[in-house]
């Protein structure tokens, strides 16, 4: 009888551990969700559910390389964008439980709205679906894409005739492109490769795969030290120059309540990354030590005024002259140059 009585109450410990067990996941999923959609910023204290506090002995937050008890947004181990974490929660009966979360770290700092004033008009092939855009004095090196009509083209500004076409093969679509020193790199689509090009004579001087990081080739540009890619993400991809199919680092491109994806065409000027954001009339100053998106500039009439119809014909083309910034987009006829205000 004892020995029924115990087995009896095993069984039901058993049962009590299972079904606390099985709560405090249902929690942890739960909190999970809530999390993926919530923002955080650096300094907020994360609660967790009462159904994990009320049963945990000891809970670690596990970034894989490191460890916290600590359930505050701490910078030194939390990023700005999307923090991939482990939860690992040992609970008061002696189990151990794991679970997977999502935390977005938000800046505290709202975006600032950047003023902006058009000072001239430059025509624009409008035939060019245009992908890259960079200017060297009155020098516009440009990549357009389409399969069947990639090219890379240099002309001067003004001027709708170039002065150096090199056409890819019809199955490539080209992408943004950057230059260092004498050679242009640009990116491609969905070609899985980039493609390096003497500046001046637009030889083909070498290719290289695009890294695995990568899932797609958008925009591209230099700071002086390593190329950096989008790919349709919220990250920006710094890229050895050395070997552009190596990632050195990747930032997340964050606001004060939104991860910003869909980034696409790049232009780095005066320790700042300026870029588009695909089907938004839209361009981001950001801090790219941080990821931290400072400014926004609105295009929208441009953008309106542009398209000519076609939804197809957005805002894609940054880069500048002197202190001010020159826009153009896929198709449009016209390059615009403007005053920065603040």
């Amino acid at each position: 009888m004892k020995k029924n009585l115990l087995v009896c109450f095993a069984s039901i410990m058993l049962l009590t551990s299972c079904n606390n067990k099985d709560k405090m996941r249902s929690s942890l999923k739960g909190y999970n969700d809530s999390m993926e959609s919530k923002g955080y910023y650096f300094g907020d204290q994360l609660t967790l559910p009462k159904e994990i506090t009320d049963n945990a002995e000891t809970i670690t937050i596990s970034f894989g390389d490191k460890e916290t008890s600590a359930l505050n947004i701490d910078p030194k181990f939390f990023e700005l964008g999307e923090n991939e974490v482990t939860f690992i929660i040992k609970t008061k009966s002696g189990e151990t439980l794991n679970q997977d979360a999502t935390i977005n770290v938000f800046t505290k700092n709202q975006e600032k709205n950047i003023a902006y004033e058009v000072t001239a008009e430059y025509p624009h092939d409008e035939n060019g679906f245009i992908e890259g855009f960079l200017l060297e004095g009155n020098t516009v090196y440009e990549s357009d894409g389409l399969e069947g009509s990639s090219q890379l083209i240099k002309y001067t500004l003004g001027s709708t005739n170039p002065i150096i076409t090199e056409k890819q093969a019809d199955n490539i679509f080209s992408e943004g492109c950057a230059i260092i020193g004498n050679k242009i790199y640009q990116l491609t689509y969905q070609n899985r490769i980039g493609f390096v090009y003497d500046k001046n004579t637009f030889k083909k001087i070498s290719e290289f795969p695009l890294p695995n990081a990568l899932a797609e080739g958008w925009g591209l540009t230099y700071d002086g030290k390593n190329l950096i890619a989008t790919d349709g993400s919220s990250n920006l991809y710094f890229l050895d120059v050395n070997d552009p199919s190596k990632v050195v680092k990747t930032v997340s491109v964050v606001g004060n309540k939104e991860m910003y994806d869909k980034l696409n065409e790049l232009e780095y000027h005066d320790g700042f990354i300026y870029s588009n954001v695909w089907f938004k009339p839209v361009i981001l100053k950001i801090n790219p030590n941080t990821g931290e998106v400072v400014g926004k500039f609105d295009f929208t009439k441009m953008t309106e005024d542009n398209m000519a119809g076609n939804t197809e014909h957005v805002l894609n083309g940054i880069a500048f002259k002197g202190e001010n910034m020159m826009v153009t987009g896929k198709n449009w006829s016209k390059t615009f140059e403007v005053a920065i205000k603040n």
